[in-house]
């Protein structure tokens, strides 16, 4: 089998780093105005810290493509004519897009990096890859909905591209993100496919009668209402023999507004998975479904991969992902520890869910994976705590310590909200 990358996302430049390093070849991201999952908020990329970011991936030896893929309306190609040289100085590998006036300014003004063309293009058939093959693009990012058997048609049929396809995270309602659910309900301020999604999909819905106001009936027996338009998220890891057998170059994982914890852990999933399979194509790989179940979802499903898309595919009772995990703290392994150790080890930590004294927890790094106890946890004046708060930074001792902590994380054990 041929080598495969492992595309991850990366909202911010710390969780770019974390998904290098624990395992994505190749992150994409994408800046405020001009990608579907721009984050408003927090620690953003934006035009201004683009090429850090990019410049970042490349000295840990990693790819980085850049999303250019609104649907454009006027005022978005003057901005984005505005904004070329920022783009150009930062030189990624390729540049991620779906509207033909920006492809054509692309290609015109930044000729040297490869277009990969954006799932928001919904390409299904071969006769669809040729087409923006010949118009110069290196990679088509297929739709999420093509089944499995349909890709490995488009790679004997089209040889001469790459081919890229979601394998894991939350889906659309809509095909592969065209939605106007989320312009009709905010009134046109909170367009989807400007980046400013509300995700109505995910709301509870009840049905009402229209000469009968206020006599709410129910969708279903759930007395909260029911998400009928709220798939569960895509999870192929299983089925990452028959895809890269088909021929898939990338395999991409959703999630720029995922967490730090959420970006680590599904890339150490998936790149166990792949580096297994192309050692042994028929090996069991049902223990990396179980690690990525510790991650938030809405339930799993194969979507469209087996031909096979049902009503089993829709989370009917849940809108927000739900962790299998507790992500309970990371390691800041380069902050300085305040107090004498006295021979004993410890470790600055961020806790992110309550951690008590005593709490059997599994630590992750990059190359390892193991349970331990928490045995013992300070203040800044080393002060013995019962346990460390949700936002402490506190210093913690555990029974067994990470080789290399700088990119370690703790997590409970097990697997709870299997839906």
């Amino acid at each position: 089998m041929q080598d495969v990358e492992l595309l991850m996302p990366a909202g911010n430049l710390e969780k770019l780093e974390y998904a290098v390093k624990y395992g994505a070849n190749a992150v994409y991201l994408g800046v405020v105005d001009f990608s579907l999952r721009a984050m408003r908020k927090g620690s953003l990329i934006t035009m201004e810290n683009l090429k850090q970011a990019v410049d970042l991936a490349h000295s840990l030896g990693a790819k980085a493509y850049v999303t250019i893929n609104i649907f454009a309306f006027n005022d978005d190609i003057k901005l984005l004519e505005a904004s070329l040289d920022r783009f150009k100085d930062a030189n990624p590998d390729a540049f991620i897009i779906s509207d033909y006036g920006i492809l054509n300014l692309i290609k015109r003004n930044i000729p040297n990096i490869p277009l990969h063309i954006s799932t928001q293009t919904n390409t299904l058939n071969y006769e669809s890859v040729k087409f923006w093959r010949d118009l110069g693009a290196s990679r088509v990012i297929l739709a999420r909905e093509l089944p499995i058997s349909d890709i490995a048609e488009i790679r004997r049929q089209v040889p001469d591209i790459e081919l890229e396809c979601f394998v894991h995270g939350a889906q659309c309602v809509s095909f592969s993100g065209r939605c106007l659910l989320s312009d009709y309900f905010s009134k046109g301020e909170r367009k989807a496919n400007h980046g400013n999604c509300t995700q109505p999909c995910r709301w509870s819905y009840k049905l009402v009668e229209e000469t009968r106001p206020g006599e709410y009936l129910e969708i279903n027996q759930d007395d909260r209402g029911s998400h009928i338009l709220s798939p569960k998220d895509l999870c192929l890891v299983k089925e990452l023999p028959q895809l890269i057998e088909a021929g898939v170059d990338s395999l991409k994982v959703e999630g720029r507004t995922k967490s730090l914890y959420y970006v680590s852990a599904v890339a150490k999933a998936y790149r166990q998975a792949i580096d297994e399979v192309l050692k042994n194509p028929s090996a069991d790989l049902e223990k990396y479904f179980i690690e990525l179940q510790k991650v938030g979802n809405r339930g799993y499903t194969q979507g469209f991969a087996l031909g096979d898309n049902n009503g089993e595919s829709y989370s009917y009772n849940i809108s927000k992902g739900l962790a299998g995990a507790d992500f309970l703290c990371e390691f800041h392994a380069d902050k300085p520890v305040p107090f004498v150790q006295e021979g004993e080890k410890y470790f600055p930590v961020k806790i992110k869910n309550k951690m008590h004294v005593g709490d059997e927890v599994e630590i992750i790094t990059p190359d390892e994976q193991f349970t331990a106890v928490v045995k013992d946890i300070k203040n800044q004046d080393g002060e013995d705590l019962p346990l460390g708060n949700t936002n402490d930074d506190v210093y913690v001792k555990f029974s067994q310590s990470p080789k290399a902590p700088k990119y370690a994380l703790v997590r409970t054990i097990g697997v709870k909200n299997v839906h």
